[in-house]
């Protein structure tokens, strides 16, 4: 079948490259028609406590959560007035709040309450808290920079959005500039010619920008997804194309005929190709269940991606190698690849230390993975940055300032203002805006004019905005969270919602707290049961799972043992994409060595295997790993950077593993593998 498949490629190869090749001139052209979303809320579950509230909020109210904080100094409470309606007068900026909002002007402020003036107003600082329309950060942001001048300043949600929307293209811009040349550098390392990366990048590229391109059929795709997903489609999927290339190169010194060696390399290649992909495909369709579904839309990408990638490599790559390989022919060098003669034996002399020492930390690695500190939003700008520089000037005059808003039934005073009441005696609460604690309990809101009572109440709900002087996210700010939701549900039940970045954070942290288990499951499942086709033995897919997720937890292990925090989004997605992208390094070499079984004793195949394959593997993880560490940095997104150092560091431990821990694994189980391992046909002698 594969070869009759190949035979109709080959007599229609100019007309296969051109498709292809219009395939991805459309494709560049589609994906600027698909939108880049930044905003994490919006890929928590419809049940999540977060989206319910927002859905209400925007039902109920015009306003909305305040998201941005905005300081002006050297200003007077009436200049600070009139700078507030300015920034109202922005389009696209509602729901500005001031000291006016929380006290009567027209009394001194000498009488009123301190605490509360100081989160307004210190040392002719005014400090504005108001809500930007979600889409058009960039602009609006700019607009208000350009109203408070060098010498104020802005923090906040939208104004982290507004600042990675505009870095996103200059880093992806740089991490190509510094990757391209690297990884072509190792690719002409790796072949016997100067033009043969050329080939390979162009059938793994063309099959990027396609992916990126029937992204417009989806419409929006996450920032993770924007940023990670074509570069990690390229490093996974480049090893097909260089092992069909190389198989076209081996057949080519066997036959005259380029032809009839593309159809031999073809039929050669496309089953470790296809086990390759599968293993891949299966392990990033676990993303896809995830309920978080910013590690779905990652995941439906990469799935694309690597089914892309595949036919791109066994069509478009087979019709465009023959219709250039004189090119190659005309451009060889010297092979440039060092000789491994000799380190499969020095490797074996300590296979027994290596399996001790891995085992020994295997356990510790497991425990201390799962205990890692994590961050769970997108975290600060560095100081370097005028966002990063702003925030730590607003943090000096008016520390943190974190709201959380508060939805509970409308309709009776006495029982709200008991609420507040408890409200404002907690830790780290520092003022609250309501009807009760504004106007007055006392005065009946149908006597007021509706453009006063519409700021708090809907036609059934009551809207309590909640300040605290803590972070967004950790133990205190959830504590918060937890304390305010529980104290509402005293009042009235299940018939509360809150809303606010802590809450939004809080609601990420327990929902990829459930997806963490469940998905790391179901990719370590599916890739097992690709080994156990592909192998059709029980134990050698156990020995390849347990190599692969070793280096898994000693990699997501480090931030523990070095004290440092990590965002938990990276690390759910690269527990599984890990696992799934270097894999291949196991089933590359169990593969060889399972060929030289069957010829010789087991010491012998290990180490003819190591001397054979370890060049090969170490081109994949090289590359692998080089993205990653050039996501982590160029990227300023703490999302996109812990998956980069993690990918990077990843794929190194990978290697490793596989260089030394897996042949003392096989050497060890050697009589398991062939009692359990169908038609084994090992060699019998010594």
């Amino acid at each position: 079948m594969i070869i009759g498949l190949a035979a109709r490629i080959i007599k229609n190869k100019k007309s296969i490259v051109i498709v292809f090749m219009l395939l991805a001139v459309i494709s560049v052209a589609a994906q600027f028609f698909v939108s880049v979303n930044y905003n994490m809320v919006d890929y928590l579950p419809d049940e999540a406590q977060s989206t319910r509230a927002i859905e209400v909020m925007e039902n109920e109210f015009s306003s909305s959560v305040p998201d941005t904080r905005v300081m002006v100094n050297n200003v007077t409470l009436q200049e600070a007035l009139l700078v507030k309606e300015q920034l109202a007068s922005i389009d696209g900026v509602t729901d500005v709040m001031w000291l006016d909002d929380a006290i009567d002007l027209k009394t001194p402020i000498e009488v009123a309450d301190i605490d509360t003036v100081e989160s307004y107003y210190v040392d002719n600082k005014a400090l504005f808290q108001l809500s930007i329309r979600a889409g058009e950060e960039v602009r609006i942001t700019d607009e208000i920079y350009e109203l408070v001048g060098e010498e104020g300043a802005m923090a906040g949600e939208a104004v982290n959005t507004a600042t990675s929307q505009k870095m996103a293209g200059t880093e992806t811009m740089y991490a190509s500039a510094l990757l391209i040349p690297i990884i072509i550098f190792i690719l002409v390392i790796s072949t016997t010619s100067w033009v043969e990366p050329l080939f390979f990048l162009t059938a793994i590229g063309v099959s990027v920008l396609i992916n990126l391109g029937t992204n417009i059929f989806i419409g929006e795709v996450s920032f993770v997804t924007q940023s990670v997903a074509p570069i990690l489609q390229l490093a996974v999927s480049l090893d097909y194309a260089i092992f069909l290339l190389h198989s076209f190169q081996e057949y080519r010194k066997k036959t005259d005929n380029p032809e009839e060696a593309m159809q031999l390399a073809m039929k050669d290649s496309f089953s470790p190709i296809s086990a390759s992909a599968a293993t891949t495909f299966f392990g990033f369709m676990a993303l896809m269940l995830m309920s978080f579904e910013l590690g779905a839309d990652l995941g439906l990408s990469l799935v694309k991606g690597i089914l892309l990638s595949f036919i791109s490599v066994m069509v478009f790559l087979p019709a465009l190698t023959l219709l250039f390989y004189k090119w190659m022919d005309k451009t060889k060098h010297k092979n440039f690849v060092p000789s491994f003669e000799g380190l499969g034996r020095r490797v074996m002399k300590v296979r027994f230390p290596t399996l001790i020492l891995i085992l020994a930390i295997l356990v510790p690695s497991f425990l201390a993975q799962s205990n890692t500190a994590f961050t769970y939003g997108l975290g600060e700008q560095p100081e370097s940055t005028r966002t990063g520089a702003d925030l730590i000037a607003i943090q000096e005059t008016f520390g943190e300032s974190t709201p959380i808003v508060l939805l509970v039934p409308a309709g009776d005073l006495v029982k709200e203002e008991e609420l507040v009441s408890e409200l404002e005696e907690m830790n780290h609460v520092t003022n609250i805006v309501s009807y009760v604690n504004t106007v007055g309990a006392g005065i009946p809101p149908e006597y007021l004019d509706e453009s006063i009572t519409e700021e708090f109440f809907s036609e059934n709900y009551s809207r309590i905005i909640i300040n605290t002087d803590t972070e967004k996210e950790g133990d205190i700010p959830f504590g918060i969270v937890e304390a305010v939701q529980a104290t509402a549900a005293s009042y009235y039940g299940d018939t509360t919602l809150s809303l606010g970045e802590s809450v939004t954070l809080y609601d990420i942290k327990n929902t990829v707290q459930k997806d963490n288990t469940f998905v790391n499951t179901m990719t370590v499942v599916t890739i097992a049961v690709v080994l156990l086709i592909t192998f059709k033995s029980l134990t050698l897919p156990i020995i390849l799972l347990v190599t692969i997720q070793a280096a898994v937890w000693i990699n997501l292990s480090i931030p523990y043992f070095t004290n440092t925090s990590f965002d938990f989004i990276g690390y759910l997605i690269i527990s599984t994409v890990q696992l799934a992208a270097t894999v291949d390094y196991a089933i590359l070499f169990s593969e060889t060595y399972k060929e030289h079984r069957r010829e010789m004793p087991a010491m012998q195949a290990i180490i003819k295997t190591l001397d054979e394959k370890t060049f090969s593997i170490s081109i994949s993880a090289s590359i692998l790993s080089s993205i990653g560490f050039i996501l982590w940095i160029t990227s300023t997104n703490p999302v996109v950077q812990s998956i980069g150092l993690l990918l990077g560091r990843g794929a190194l431990l990978a290697f490793v593993l596989v260089l030394f821990f897996l042949p003392a694994m096989l050497y060890v189980l050697d009589k398991v593998i062939s009692k359990t391992t169908l038609k084994a046909n090992f060699y019998k002698g010594k």
